[in-house]
């Protein structure tokens, strides 16, 4: 994470820079880029309880909703990011500090 006034986050499977959002491992073949200006809001979504179950899902869509990056630690982990593109089917994430991520997307958000 860098501190500076333009705030970025980096791990394994995502990439949170200056200009758009980078989704590692997104499609087979590569990764996904989402511009700021093309994303409408972030939302937090808990992997414990009833949604404990999509922990196990690796890659791709259980539910047509949201589509999963493949990343192999997600069993791991509690808490996902689901970003609206203002599309029926949602990428969603699992950043290993999820709260640093979404406070640097939600950083660069225009509000419209």
């Amino acid at each position: 994470m860098n501190d500076s006034a333009d705030p970025t986050y980096v791990d394994d499977e995502v990439s949170c820079g200056r200009t758009e959002v980078v989704i590692r491992w997104y499609y087979p073949w590569g990764s996904k880029r989402i511009p700021y200006q093309a994303i409408r809001g972030v939302s937090e979504l808990p992997l414990t309880g009833i949604n404990k179950v999509r922990r196990w899902r690796l890659w791709g869509s259980g539910d047509f909703l949201h589509w999963w990056n493949l990343d192999l630690r997600r069993t791991g982990k509690t808490l996902a990011l689901v970003i609206d593109v203002g599309r029926r089917v949602r990428p969603t994430i699992t950043p290993d500090d999820p709260a640093t991520a979404e406070r640097v997307i939600k950083s660069h958000l225009v509000v419209h």
